[in-house]
């Protein structure tokens, strides 16, 4: 880097005693960059594509893409430069993705990159203010004193100076032989933002039975009384369900930053007159049959399924027909008992060994109406 400075404040000087009245002494300019002192009939506009106007300075966060667009009077080569907010800059043309793309004919526009084209412009850091410049020359500029290719698979020249004042001098080197109608620049602005973070809100069901679920757009979040983060602003569909009573359904408006309260008070279930028992009589035994069962099922080492577990199970798969599911199973001294959930209420099955050879089978369910 220090023999860079030293070739150009060298070839600065030999510019300047080079001067005559065919020559154009370029001016370096804070806002420019650099500017033909005099109006040559070439002109160039570079534009980036969220000001057409060319004159503000609009605001792209770090991760979008961009577009810049540069437009010539005459058939010349156009030079894009960028520089960011830390003095860093960027050869946009020419690159190796388009072969001779920085050639741009006569009042037409050019857009960098084009619709098709194989690469994209993605903003990146660091934040702050970014000035394109657009250096349009009648003939080809050579840069290799400003920038190089550093390898083969380069598609971007790498620019040795850094800063604005650097570019600017650079160029100055490169342009100040030419005729002064020969060249022109103009320079666009931009801003960086940093990404702008999700925002998320919470919400909190709060309810006065205990073992109650929150369903929140259809997806289960988990048991109430708890505050759930992380949810992205909107109206969603809450239901909220309690073992015994019937389900709960309203909407709710999650905003960012903010909690959201829903106090879901259940009323007291109504219980349904229990179904009358079943009794299921089992057949009438036959003694030696029975005999030679027990002992088959003693050779075989297998026990002769219970009557009350066959009966049990016979009425659960009756009543999972009917759209109920079974919560749990348990057995008991004389049989089993078991739980099962439906839409609108619960049903108890149990199911007993009774006297004289029978099995008896009592189906309750309460259901809750809410008024």
């Amino acid at each position: 880097m220090t023999v860079m400075k030293k070739v150009l404040t060298t070839s600065l000087a030999l510019g300047a005693a080079l001067t005559t009245s065919a020559f154009a002494q370029p001016r370096l300019s804070a806002q420019s960059i650099i500017v033909n002192p005099t109006q040559p009939d070439l002109s160039v506009s570079v534009r980036v594509d969220k000001d057409a106007t060319g004159t503000a300075n609009p605001v792209y966060r770090i991760g979008e893409n961009i577009r810049i667009s540069t437009t010539v009077n005459r058939d010349a080569y156009v030079y894009l430069f960028n520089v960011d907010a830390t003095g860093e800059v960027t050869q946009i043309l020419p690159n190796r993705f388009e072969s001779g793309a920085n050639f741009v004919k006569a009042n037409t526009t050019k857009v960098f990159p084009a619709p098709g084209d194989a690469f994209t412009f993605t903003v990146d850091g660091p934040v702050g203010l970014n000035k394109v410049l657009a250096l349009a020359s009648l003939t080809p500029l050579n840069l290799d004193q400003l920038s190089t290719f550093k390898s083969q698979q380069d598609q971007f020249a790498t620019v040795n100076a850094r800063g604005q004042d650097q570019l600017a001098q650079a160029l100055s080197i490169v342009v100040t032989p030419l005729p002064q109608t020969s060249w022109v620049s103009d320079t666009a602005f931009f801003t960086v933002a940093a990404q702008t973070p999700v925002q998320t809100g919470s919400l909190f069901v709060g309810t006065n039975v205990a073992g109650a679920t929150v369903i929140l757009n259809g997806q289960r979040l988990g048991g109430a009384n708890v505050t759930y983060s992380n949810i992205r602003p909107g109206t969603y569909p809450v239901r909220v369900q309690a073992p015994g009573y019937q389900d709960f359904s309203t909407t709710v408006t999650v905003r960012a930053g903010a909690t959201t309260n829903l106090n879901v008070d259940f009323a007291t279930p109504v219980a349904v007159t229990p179904v009358q028992p079943v009794v299921q009589p089992a057949q009438p035994g036959n003694i030696v049959l029975d005999l030679f069962r027990n002992l088959l099922g003693a050779i075989a080492g297998t026990q002769l399924q219970d009557p009350a577990r066959s009966a049990y199970d016979q009425k659960v798969a009756e009543l999972q027909r009917q759209g109920y599911v079974l919560q749990g199973t348990r057995q008991t001294a004389s049989g089993y008992v078991g739980t099962l959930q439906g839409r609108t209420g619960t049903v108890t099955l149990t199911v007993d060994r009774a006297a004289n050879r029978t099995v008896v089978v009592q189906v309750t369910e309460t259901t809750v109406y809410r008024y």
